[in-house]
């Protein structure tokens, strides 16, 4: 519950535990056993911030969050609580509620194209090495000095295997490039097809700025990604909430601290993230989440231990949740001893013992004060939630989905000209000027070479012959510039020898015979002279 400017979460015979929203963006932790009532615990604190006019995204592993957009029930349980807690202001309700999926089946659509995805976070998700991560950015080196745009899988596959099928033309350039490697990457993104997320690259993209909304109330938008499939795949659950992590720290600037955060993000589950992660990855990581409070982002990890977040990471997050833990194993019970150390001690019971205790619903709290400083550890009873508990039938889902402002905005998906397209033009031109007879390519290197002419295809040139508008060795005549100026070519114009010269060089590739290459070589030559 929002009360008096401060995010009610737990209570005690003697204390509230709030989060102040100007520190709400120094991050958090919550962590517990399953069962322990974690779901609840993100529950209440996104119903808080969003009366608070906060946004907040959060990813529903098990379909009962998606519950928060319908208003809650009195039953006996929560009476029983309401009363305990003495939370005279509680009263059920609804939320101002978004749903979003990658899989497009229930919420609106989330894409992103290769291109903003870039090959760190796709070799994540693709469980690539170093070594293979590495071919794969040369790929994505060659799409970008090329203009070969990376929209979809189908896009970077092509230029997969363009960039094999010339390798020896770009290792000095740009490092060694193994076929191996590239063999690896290509199983990897069929697999990554098979799991379903070939629907999440394309276009439209995800605009970032759809989550930062206010309802006509002021409270912020809860945006719930249905997570219930995603999560049956688990690298790539993980892989994609950081890229969305990655895509809010680079599209937003940087606003200092503010009096509420401007979007809190829960990353829930978070030991898939960190688990077997490369220690130069997580420094990356640990670098966004140093630096994303400044651009007004509070970040909360959930997860069953404390030990499951690095201690590089541990060290930003300044408010923690510990719900009850498991000791059966010396492992286990050093856990707890190590979770119990990471608080302030209250000298009214033993830490380590009270984690032990626990009921469901209650949880260990302390929380940074006004000045930045964490509390004393408190023992605490969690608020119950002010919206169902449980799933939404699809029903209600749908008709939430459809009144939506975003309705019809991601639906369809578009395929602009981009690598795939382009690369297949490439050949086909290669091929045609490859068994084209000798006199029709030289009088078309003529038409491209004259100093007036418009850069053409062949098979646009061979169009613009057949229908009269070009005559042989006749090249379309614009007014001289003056002579005081310097003439200079188009970005057009640019593209096209772009254009050609790769044509070109797939043509050298291609010729096999002495004759083929003496022919080639005549072609460059009075090309590009």
């Amino acid at each position: 519950m929002f009360l008096n400017d401060k995010i009610l979460v737990g209570k005690s015979d003697k204390k509230e535990l709030c989060i102040l929203p100007k520190m709400a963006n120094r991050h958090g932790l919550i962590t517990g056993a399953s069962g322990s009532g974690k779901t609840i615990t993100l529950k209440v604190m996104a119903e808080s911030f969003s009366d608070a006019g906060v946004p907040v995204f959060m990813a529903d592993v098990k379909g009962d969050l998606a519950g928060t957009a319908q208003a809650g029930e009195m039953n006996e349980n929560v009476t029983e609580r309401v009363k305990n807690l003495k939370l005279d202001d509680f009263e059920p309700k609804s939320f101002p509620v978004r749903f979003w999926d990658l899989y497009g089946t229930h919420g609106h659509q989330v894409r992103a194209n290769v291109e903003q995805v870039g090959p760190e976070i796709l070799s994540i998700m693709l469980g690539l090495t170093e070594a293979q991560e590495g071919n794969l950015a040369i790929a994505f080196r060659v799409a970008e000095d090329e203009g070969l745009r990376l929209i979809n899988l189908e896009d970077l596959r092509a230029v997969l295997a363009y960039v094999a099928e010339n390798r020896s033309k770009y290792n000095t350039k740009y490092g060694n490039i193994t076929v191996q490697s590239i063999g690896v990457i290509q199983r990897s993104l069929l697999t990554l097809e098979n799991q379903g997320a070939g629907k999440f690259f394309g276009e439209p993209a995800l605009d970032i700025n759809d989550f930062f909304v206010q309802d006509s109330d002021g409270r912020g938008m809860i945006n719930i990604l249905h997570s219930v499939k995603l999560f049956q795949n688990p690298d790539l659950y993980a892989s994609f909430l950081l890229w969305l992590l990655t895509t809010l720290f680079a599209s937003t600037p940087e606003v200092g601290d503010q009096a509420k955060p401007r979007l809190v993000f829960f990353f829930d589950e978070a030991h898939l993230l960190f688990n077997g992660m490369p220690s130069y990855r997580l420094k990356r990581i640990t670098q966004v989440v140093k630096l994303i409070r400044s651009h007004g982002i509070g970040l909360y990890f959930a997860s069953q231990r404390p030990t499951d977040i690095p201690d590089e990471v541990m060290s930003q997050l300044g408010n923690r949740i510990q719900h009850t833990l498991r000791a059966y194993t010396p492992a286990e019970q050093k856990i707890v001893r190590a979770s119990a150390d990471s608080f302030r001690t209250n000298p009214e019971f033993d830490t380590a013992q009270a984690i032990l205790e626990l009921g469901t619903g209650e949880a260990l709290v302390s929380f940074q004060d006004a000045k930045g400083a964490p509390t004393i550890v408190e023992r605490v009873t969690i608020l119950p939630p002010q919206s169902q508990m449980g799933v939404l039938d699809d029903m209600a889902r749908n008709k939430i989905i459809n009144a939506s402002p975003l309705a019809g905005k991601y639906d369809t998906e578009v395929d602009p000209e981009s690598a795939f397209e382009i690369i297949q033009k490439m050949k086909a031109e290669a091929e045609e000027i490859a068994t084209a007879p000798a006199s029709t390519v030289a009088q078309y290197n003529a038409a491209q070479t004259a100093p007036t002419s418009k850069p053409q295809t062949y098979a646009e040139y061979l169009e613009a012959t057949k229908n009269g508008r070009q005559t042989v060795a006749a090249p379309v005549i614009e007014e001289k510039p003056s002579a005081t100026k310097t003439t200079k070519k188009s970005s057009t114009e640019k593209e096209m020898d772009k254009y050609r010269q790769r044509a070109i060089g797939n043509l050298i590739g291609s010729s096999s015979s002495a004759v083929g290459r003496s022919l080639t070589n005549k072609i460059i030559k009075s090309l590009f002279k």
